[in-house]
């Protein structure tokens, strides 16, 4: 592997999968089974990184369980954001069932009422500011149709995004996004597409320590005031490593997005419907975006589905123009296991149970976490939790003891996954027991505690 690409700058997506430490560890596993499947892996599909070698077979999931071809159980803090209600809900099978025996498949030009349904509650849950939907087979396809309506409403192309920030794998939204593993050494992106430092105080250019004082805000206003024209300011209301923007962040992009005449489109691909605790991660901040992008867990961890939701007024300004136009832009498969996933949300009450299990770490275990020397900062909104790890004395990211800390949890059943090369990133299910989170912290907890 090119020793570039294991820099710490190619690490804000995730942890890679071809260093020394990734080699170590799967030396250590019994893979009679799985190595056999690993190897057809690579010898059929590009390897990109990321995602080869890979790391193991599974063979099944359920709930907040993975199971490896070689029998190795594993609770799941991963997912890679889909898994709202864990692997294989009864209830979201049993809908997919249901439909595949009505209707399949959709024919573009025509609709279904499980389609409708679904764009009607999810309007809903924006009390109506948001009214408009469209439909997508994942979240890079919606994000590109809500940079083509902002162009359309606007007459306007540049943008202002984040540095650090990932809105798709496509080439338009790698050109808004911030990650050098996907941007570097591919070529010419979009033009007119500007960057801004994220809101993370604890890797922040404008030196505002540990409390943010908006400067970060300030210079997306200074950009928006400079250039005069942009399109619209595109970014993730919070990162999934995650970056919790201060309260007033949001209200003062908003406030600067409506005095330039630019848009306000928020990616919450990873964390929309339920995750942090509200449906939308925007309400947290009482400010609603010009449109709101959500993909993952909307197809319920099950069917690939993403959508844009935005204002009315949008709609006007692209009537009778093509959009999307995807062939599963309407799918009765996907919104039948949407709306099973939304409904269990509602029953099991687990926007409340969010919150509940987020003030539980936040108590009973970040204060514990901080003790220890290499744990550089703590940071939790609902389900989605960061432990950042530097060098005590250098301040440095501590990215192969991350790396040993993920490998040993993993080793000890338990599976996340790393950002920014140093931050354990996790992403539980809504529906996690406090028993599995005990348990997860624990294996967490002894890791650090032995290795650093």
């Amino acid at each position: 592997m090119n020793d570039k690409v294991a820099s710490p700058d190619f690490r804000s997506e995730g942890d890679l999968n071809a260093t020394p430490n990734r080699q170590q560890w799967q030396t250590t596993l019994d893979h009679k089974k799985a190595s056999n499947t690993i190897q057809r892996d690579a010898a059929v599909f590009f390897h990109q990184s990321l995602s080869t070698p890979c790391l193991d077979s599974i063979e099944k999931a359920k709930g907040t369980l993975i199971t490896t071809e070689d029998g190795r159980e594993m609770l799941d803090f991963h997912g890679n954001y889909v898994h709202n209600l864990g692997f294989s809900h009864p209830a979201v099978v049993q809908a997919l069932k249901n439909q595949l025996d009505e209707l399949s498949f959709c024919t573009r030009r025509y609709t279904n009422q499980k389609t409708v349904e679904l764009a009607e509650k999810l309007v809903g849950y924006s009390k109506g500011e948001l009214s408009r939907v469209l439909f997508a087979p994942g979240g890079a396809e919606a994000m590109s149709m809500a940079m083509k309506i902002a162009r359309m409403h606007t007459g306007r192309f540049k943008t202002i995004s984040l540095w650090d920030s990932f809105h798709g794998a496509t080439l338009d939204t790698i050109s808004i996004g911030g990650e050098a593993i996907f941007r570097n050494q591919i070529g010419p992106l979009l033009t007119g597409q500007e960057h801004a430092p994220p809101p993370n105080p604890s890797s922040c250019p404008f030196n505002c320590g540990q409390s943010c004082n908006l400067q970060c805000a300030n210079y997306i206003e200074y950009i928006l005031e400079k250039e005069g024209d942009i399109c619209a300011v595109i970014a993730e209301t919070i990162r999934s490593t995650p970056f919790i923007p201060p309260k007033d962040y949001w209200k003062k992009v908003r406030q600067a997005c409506d005095k330039h005449g630019a848009l306000l489109i928020l990616d919450e691909i990873p964390h929309a419907l339920g995750r942090t605790g509200r449906m939308f991660t925007f309400q947290h901040y009482g400010i609603t975006p010009d449109m709101v992008v959500l993909g993952k867990g909307l197809g319920a961890g099950i069917v690939p589905f993403a959508a844009v939701l935005g204002k009315e007024e949008l709609n006007e300004s692209i009537s009778e123009r093509a959009i999307g136009h995807f062939t599963h832009e309407k799918s009765p498969i996907a919104s039948a296991a949407a709306l099973a996933m939304l409904e269990v949300i509602e029953k099991e009450h687990l926007l409340e149970h969010v919150v509940q299990m987020e003030s539980y770490i936040a108590q009973e275990y970040f204060p514990q976490l901080r003790e220890i020397s290499w744990v550089h900062d703590t940071r939790i909104l609902g389900l989605m939790i960061g432990i950042e790890l530097r060098d005590p004395s250098t301040k440095e990211k501590a990215v192969d003891l991350a790396e040993k800390v993920m490998y040993t949890c993993m080793t000890n059943g338990l599976n996340f996954k790393l950002s920014m090369g140093s931050t354990i990133n996790l992403t539980p299910p809504m529906s996690v027991s406090k028993a599995e989170i005990d348990q997860a912290f624990t294996i967490i907890s002894n890791a650090l505690n032995d290795i650093a």
